[in-house]
């Protein structure tokens, strides 16, 4: 699904100050009105598209906060991209935004849709710049191998509910001036799968689900952010009776380098020269994502100048870019001087002049550059 360049607030005709639960709410109610199963209308499918992505930025805080800083370009360079939408089943489509029971109180035949599941990795700066694979632990539910999922004994025999005659839901019909209100609800006594179980399996104890230890293979892409999260569609807990799986996602943290800045996508660093070396020019061993690596600088290197090494930064995510880095010159002024040092000092003071110094731009132009 491409991304839409329309603004997301008013494609879900909210304010930027709406809460979540406004959101939530307008979302719905367009979501009713332009799903291919209800309008007619030759666009509702591509509006229906652009709603739906709109709803997926505005209703997470991390890209709420990131589109609303920098709009479109932010969330483009942020890696986010917009998930797949199955048109097939609108109350399939409400589970999988607000839980089984958004849409009329619940989804027929107890095939709920398995709760998601989150966890957290770590990597160092580099490791975000150049990309790695993380091996994530965790418990999650699956469907129980030895009934298949259904939750009886195999062999055993099951029998049609008779509280909602095998159909999985109880609907009740509610008569007023306004005309009849049908609400659905999922059987109790059944669960909603439309039997009921003589003989529970032995091993899922009739919940049709076990918890067992997995263990996932996560690619993390280089030039991700910290915080950012990994979305493992149907990695997550397996549904009810059969129903489809939830998420896995899995926050990326990207601890702190004592050597780094991290600015969007350039990276800071700092370089120390002594008097002499700013005077006469040195060449300098400074650190890269990538190593160490020689800098010459001239002679008359002024302290707070800033040397952009172009195209060393971070990867910016899904693109062949790379931000720069920016290295700030810091020039060390002696503090405690013998006495022959401070008559060479004299001495040079003696002989300087005006043209010594020059005058190439002050400090405060220098320090606004860094920042530019």
């Amino acid at each position: 699904m491409a991304t839409t360049d329309r603004d997301y607030y008013e494609l879900l005709g909210v304010g930027r100050d709406a809460s979540d639960g406004e959101i939530k709410q307008a979302f719905r109610r367009l979501a009713r009105e332009l799903h291919p199963d209800v309008s007619d209308e030759p666009d509702a499918q591509e509006r229906f598209r652009e709603v739906v992505e709109a709803y997926e930025v505005l209703s997470k805080t991390e890209t709420r906060e990131l589109y609303d800083r920098y709009g479109h370009a932010g969330l483009r360079g942020g890696g986010f991209q917009p998930g797949h939408v199955d048109f097939g089943n609108l109350a399939d489509l409400f589970a999988a935004f607000f839980g089984d029971d958004a849409l009329f109180g619940g989804r027929g035949g107890g095939r709920a849709r398995g709760a998601d599941l989150a966890a957290t990795v770590e990597i160092d700066l580099v490791e975000a710049a150049q990309g790695a694979t993380r091996e994530v632990p965790f418990e999650v539910a699956v469907t129980c191998p030895h009934c298949g999922g259904d939750g009886a004994e195999p062999g055993s025999a099951t029998t049609t509910c008779d509280a909602c005659n095998g159909v999985g839901r109880l609907q009740q019909v509610t008569r007023s001036v306004f005309g009849e209100f049908v609400r659905t609800q999922t059987c109790p006594r059944c669960s909603g799968s439309g039997k009921r179980i003589e003989q529970p399996c032995t091993r899922c104890n009739g919940g049709g689900r076990v918890v067992e230890e997995r263990t996932l293979a996560v690619e993390i892409p280089p030039g991700i952010h910290d915080g950012q999260r990994i979305r493992l569609g149907g990695e997550g807990h397996a549904g009810h009776l059969g129903g489809r799986a939830g998420d896995v996602y899995v926050e990326v943290r990207v601890r702190p380098d004592g050597r780094f800045v991290r600015e969007g996508d350039d990276i800071f660093s700092a370089v120390e020269l002594t008097i002499t070396q700013a005077a006469l020019g040195a060449t300098v061993t400074v650190p890269t994502l990538e190593g160490e690596e020689e800098l010459a600088l001239p002679a008359g290197t002024q302290p707070g100048e800033v040397v952009v090494l172009p195209g060393r930064g971070m990867p910016v995510l899904q693109s062949f870019r790379r931000g720069d880095q920016r290295v700030l010159i810091n020039v060390l002024v002696p503090r405690h001087l013998n006495e022959e040092q401070r008559r060479l000092l004299h001495e040079f003071d003696e002989h300087a002049d005006e043209r010594t110094y020059g005058d190439e731009g002050g400090f405060f132009e220098r320090l606004k550059s860094a920042f530019r």
